[in-house]
């Protein structure tokens, strides 16, 4: 089967099993896929079947579904004052990087939570701390992806400037390439970032070639506005044009697009969506 250039895929739901949801990606005309490793309404998680896992990582090999990426519970804050919800949120992420090594994902996207009006620096060794005991738990081949946020309600990494510190904290695991970013075009068109340059904010911080996965969708809320609510390609404040020139920049056509839209009929990720993401490329 012959590899497309672009990687085009949905984060789906894997009701009804792994394969299932490669299954519906393809269906939708996609080549990538994004999941949570269970139920993103609570902390429980099953263990890991290996022979399942091989099955996974051949079904895609077999359909040319690259990568995997694996998105991390909301629930998790790896800032917060609660011991029992660090101490789930630690969990969690160990887990799903687990996971990810099992499946042969491309790593495990997480917010990192909230300072709660403490501000950053208030929080940092704290995440700090946290960041270095999940990745030392971690299987050696397992990454952790951090996403970029809108910034509202003290969600941390809205400001590339704090990616950039965690990065020189942590520098020995980014060298190693266990810790890594996602972009996420709505969050970034919030938080203030014009996504026509955006990749010169990204070169000037040091984070461009540790750009692992690009979260693809248009925003319902205008520049700057700090706000994350994700609208169907090409129709919401981003619109198609800039979108386009996003999509056509040279320095992202090697990372893989990730629709999180809230599809035309209400129900999520569609065909629609991604043939839109198509056309922006012609």
């Amino acid at each position: 089967m012959q590899k497309s250039q672009y990687r085009i895929g949905a984060h789906l739901s894997v009701a009804g099993g792994l394969k299932a949801a490669v299954d519906r990606v393809i269906s939708m005309g996609g080549n990538a896929l994004q999941i949570f490793s269970g139920s993103p309404r609570g902390w429980a998680r099953k263990s890991v079947d290996p022979k399942q896992a091989e099955i996974f990582r051949q079904y895609c090999k077999d359909h040319d579904v690259s990568p995997v990426v694996i998105h991390a519970l909301y629930l998790v804050n790896l800032t917060g004052d609660r011991e029992e919800l660090l101490r789930h949120s630690i969990e969690a992420l160990e887990y799903d990087l687990q996971y990810s090594a099992h499946i042969g994902a491309e790593g495990v996207v997480v917010h990192l939570g909230s300072h709660l009006g403490k501000g950053f620096d208030a929080v940092f060794d704290t995440l700090i701390e946290n960041l270095k005991e999940i990745l030392d738990r971690s299987p050696e081949n397992s990454t952790l992806l951090i996403e970029n946020s809108a910034g509202q309600e003290g969600k941390l990494c809205s400001d590339f400037a704090e990616i950039h510190r965690i990065y020189d904290a942590l520098h020995m695991y980014v060298e190693k390439k266990r810790l890594a970013w996602c972009f996420d075009t709505c969050h970034g068109f919030a938080a203030g970032y014009d996504l026509r340059t955006v990749h010169e904010e990204m070169k000037k911080h040091g984070l461009l070639g540790t750009l692992r996965v690009i979260h693809f969708n248009d925003s319902r809320d205008p520049f700057n506005s700090g706000r994350d609510r994700h609208e169907n390609i090409g129709e919401g404040q981003i619109g198609k044009v800039i979108l386009r020139d996003f999509l056509k920049n040279p320095h992202f056509s090697q990372i893989p697009f990730i629709i999180e839209v809230p599809g035309f009929d209400g129900s999520g990720p569609d065909e629609k969506n991604i043939a839109r993401v198509k056309e922006l490329l012609c």
